[in-house]
């Protein structure tokens, strides 16, 4: 059984608000979720040691403890001292050295063994002597990944590292970093305000909002249940509306004045529902939650069709690239299971 650990428990005065973050990481890949100018950047800082928590603990255990800051103790690691690698979202490498050279900075005497197998690793042979303006975008990805690999970090923090790609570009380099992390042995925390992408590389997931946890579990659970409101939008929850309770099994929406019948027991402090856009199916006028599809709005994309009800409800349906008719059917339907309950 691993006794591997990683432990954040820190507060910060911010000027908007005050950072509280508290959590755990026992293996895998985590993920901060949360919108622009929440604190997830600042917590990834505080764990580097490039910003100093008011107070509270951050440590490292694999094996044995590493303490990087503890403001009782008067423990604070420079970042130099802390065994963690940090990925900008610009990557930081240095315009003035070569591929070869950005790998080998951090490394005693340039060790050039290291240097050659981060890379062959990271798949730049041949690029050793150009400079980062010479690069292509996934290239210069590689050689910060190389860079932060080469002395062989116990943590490797990603800050937000496809915000400033081209769609096709962050395909690919999500591709390259999710094969590369599911081979890295240490632990890693991926900041992001893209759920997908939060999805796609994280095992656990924190939702951040104004410096604040929200939530926190298992990725796919979040996505599942997300049971709030700022959850449900931050996971991408299309349909989202303020209801009345009828009975246990049975609300009223206010923004699309539809009575829904939902699969679980309303408890008094749901004040929400949502549905996912593709959670949303054709029917018949007798079925359950049954939707009056006529006089929708409908927009076609590249592969799937966007389709609005007079009421504004949203149903997302994949489609193929040729497909380029489609009739919407007179009824729709929601099952019940399908339904979330949301607190505020």
């Amino acid at each position: 059984m691993s006794n591997k650990l990683l432990k954040v428990n820190i507060h910060k005065e911010l000027n908007e608000f005050d950072l509280d973050v508290d959590f755990e990481l026992k293996n895998g890949c985590l993920g901060i979720l949360g919108p622009s100018g929440c604190g997830k950047s600042m917590t990834l800082k505080s764990i580097a040691g490039i910003v100093d928590p008011d107070n509270g603990i951050v440590s490292l255990t694999t094996g044995e403890k590493t303490v990087y800051f503890d403001s009782d103790k008067k423990i604070n690691l420079k970042p130099q001292k802390r065994n963690v690698g940090y990925l900008f979202q610009n990557y930081a490498l240095f315009p003035n050295m070569t591929v070869e050279e950005n790998v080998g900075i951090g490394l005693p005497n340039n060790d050039e063994n290291v240097v050659s197998e981060m890379i062959r690793r990271f798949h730049l042979e041949g690029l050793e002597k150009r400079y980062p303006r010479q690069l292509s975008g996934g290239q210069q990805q590689r050689v910060a990944l190389a860079r932060i690999m080469a002395y062989g970090p116990d943590v490797i923090l990603l800050d937000e590292p496809f915000s400033a790609m081209d769609t096709v570009l962050k395909e690919q380099l999500r591709r390259e970093l999710a094969n590369f992390l599911n081979k890295f042995s240490g632990f890693s925390v991926l900041v992001t305000h893209d759920r997908d992408e939060a999805f796609q590389f994280c095992d656990e997931l924190i939702i951040l909002d104004k410096g604040k946890i929200i939530a926190k579990g298992k990725t796919v659970d979040l996505f599942e249940n997300p049971g709030k409101v700022e959850v449900a939008r931050l996971t991408g929850c299309k349909n989202i509306s303020k209801i009345e309770i009828i009975d246990d099994y049975h609300v009223k929406s206010l923004d699309w004045d539809v009575t829904f019948e939902v699969s679980e027991k309303v408890s008094p402090n749901i004040a929400y529902i949502g549905i996912r856009a593709h959670d949303i199916y054709p029917g018949q006028k007798d079925d359950v939650n049954a939707l009056d599809a006529s006089n929708s709005s409908k927009l076609e994309m590249p592969f799937e069709w966007q389709i609005t009800l007079t009421n504004g409800l949203l149903w997302k349906l994949d489609k193929q690239m040729r497909e380029h008719e489609f009739e919407i059917p007179k009824y729709l339907k929601v099952d019940p299971k399908n339904i979330l309950l949301l607190e505020e």
